[in-house]
């Protein structure tokens, strides 16, 4: 918890005593949340039971590839998005401390010098002296006159305004934690999207080279038969469209590969361009089990980073309804000072003159203003509350729609692993056939045609079980936790703030543990 928060929640808490208008928060319902539950992770759940327990805060280290670790990892830290949200989280500990300030007296200190002056007339009337002229000292007396004053103004905290102000950013603060740890997440698995786009791409490279190596030695055979009059150009000409069809994929899949490296380059704050640590580990999806899921539906969607976030911005709006109905009551403020005034004339008097006592301010006439500015913040609680009700559906959503698509795809994997095999078996038994004058050459063809797109639908499949289940994880809301344990800012930036502002303790305080939230907010058990 950074210390900055400690000051203002420990005021609030000792004027704890004197209500404070407005309503309190509480987590809002779902109505529908507590009996709902996805059929298909269902179906996954009673699948797994019996096998080690999935593992979803680091999900990523599932597939045991540690290039893609690494690359998660560096995502994680030096994303620009990710930067950007560590510095909304400094902002929102500056928002609460300047909300914490008001419960304290704020004081003012005055004080002037002035060199002044007076012009004597010999006769009744003042006589300006003309420019130019000298200004002997029987008609000019200068002097100086000194001011020095102190004063101090504390209004009373009786109606929980500045509680409630300090309430709402405690929950912004917790609001932009909760959008870094869901920047977290999105990384994560648009690292992981990406890193499996490539590969998946560098195979259907793989796969073409190997079709085109087998066109190309098909075309070569008819040739050879063709010079020597045992077969027509037909077929020769057949085997090199064929070949060359197979070709032209290359320079396409080619510019893909290019342009995912590029994107995943982008994620890691890098310019486009190639990624010398992806070389190695060529030709291979990255592969995962599932694992088994103990955590209820319910759970999971609550835990959700953009669901705790859009929870939070709820609980900061609820606070600013209490700052603005505290406005319908009266404002007391203690008010106290302490002047000194003096001349350097001699002779001259000394005065020190103070005061104190309360001064009260009542808006008795602004009902009409006063009433507009809580329906407005009422307004935008009830959007926002609407909002929430709309990410827990979504959310529901990603979880049931990612589900499906893990088990569907996954189902296909053993029938199209077949095909292939039942393909590759049948090209060889056609080219065998048509060298002994079995079979024309257009089975040959379609052999080969059948055998290139069960691959490449094996191949895409494969990368649809791996997305899905990347999907599957970010719909899971894991992901975010190990970014609680990193610095916000690097040292660099960290260095280059403190220079040029005085941040003290915010700039370097650690961020919550996980399981800490707002300390003034009530929640529905």
């Amino acid at each position: 918890m950074p210390g900055a928060r400690l000051y203002p929640v420990a005021a609030v808490l000792l004027l704890g005593a004197c209500a404070a208008v407005g309503p309190d928060f509480q987590s809002p319902k779902v109505p529908w949340l507590a009996g709902w539950s996805s059929g298909s992770l269902d179906s996954l759940v009673t699948e797994r039971r019996g096998k080690p327990k999935a593992q979803t805060e680091e999900w990523w280290r599932n597939f045991n590839d540690p290039i893609l670790e690494r690359l998660v990892a560096e995502a994680q830290r030096v994303n620009p998005d990710v930067r950007r949200a560590g510095m909304r989280i400094l902002e929102a500990r500056a928002q609460l401390m300047i909300a914490g300030s008001l419960l304290y007296p704020q004081q003012q200190v005055t004080g002037s010098i002035l060199r002044t002056g007076e012009i004597r007339s010999s006769g009744k009337n003042i006589v300006l002296p003309a420019i130019g002229e000298d200004l002997s000292s029987d008609r000019n007396v200068a002097f100086t006159a000194y001011n020095a004053g102190f004063g101090l103004g504390w209004e009373i905290d009786f109606w929980g305004k500045f509680r409630r102000g300090i309430e709402s950013a405690d929950a912004a603060y917790f609001a932009s934690i909760a959008q870094y740890d869901d920047l977290q997440v999105l990384m994560a698995a648009q690292v992981a999207n990406s890193y499996c786009a490539i590969r998946t791409i560098e195979l259907r490279l793989k796969i073409a080279h190997e079709n085109a190596t087998l066109q190309k030695r098909s075309l070569e055979i008819t040739e050879r038969l063709f010079k020597h009059g045992n077969e027509s150009e037909l077929d020769v000409q057949q085997a090199k469209a064929q070949y060359l069809g197979t070709l032209s994929t290359i320079p396409q899949l080619e510019g893909s590969l290019r342009q995912s490296q590029s994107a995943l380059g982008v994620l890691l704050g890098r310019p486009p361009g190639s990624l010398p640590e992806i070389t190695k580990g060529k030709d291979a999806i990255p592969q995962a089990e599932l694992g088994l899921i103990v955590d209820l539906p319910a759970d999971l969607l609550r835990r959700r980073p953009d669901v705790r976030a859009v929870e939070m911005q709820l609980a900061a709006q609820s606070a600013q309804i209490g700052v603005k109905e505290a406005d319908f009551y009266p404002s007391i403020t203690l008010l106290g000072s302490l002047g000194l005034s003096a001349t350097s004339l001699e002779g001259s008097p000394r005065t020190l003159a103070y005061g104190i006592g309360p001064s009260l301010v009542w808006n008795v006439f602004d009902h009409g203003r006063l009433t507009g500015e809580v329906l407005v913040q009422d307004a935008r609680f009830q959007q926002l509350h609407e909002q929430y009700q709309a990410v827990v559906l979504k959310a529901a959503r990603e979880i049931d729609d990612a589900a499906v698509s893990f088990a569907t795809n996954r189902a296909q994997i053993p029938i199209l692993t077949d095909a292939v095999t039942a393909a590759r078996r049948s090209l060889e038994i056609a080219n065998i056939q048509y060298q002994e004058g079995m079979s024309d050459f257009q089975r040959v063809l379609d052999t080969q045609r059948t055998l290139f797109s069960q691959q490449e639908l094996l191949v895409s499949t494969m990368s649809n079980v791996t997305q899905s289940l990347i999907a599957l994880f970010k719909a899971m809301g894991g992901g975010w936790q190990q970014g609680r344990n990193r610095p916000v800012v690097d040292d660099t930036t960290r260095a280059t703030m403190g220079e040029r502002s005085d941040w003290g303790e915010i700039l370097t305080a650690p961020l919550p543990p996980a399981a800490a939230g707002p300390l003034l907010i009530t929640r529905d058990k």
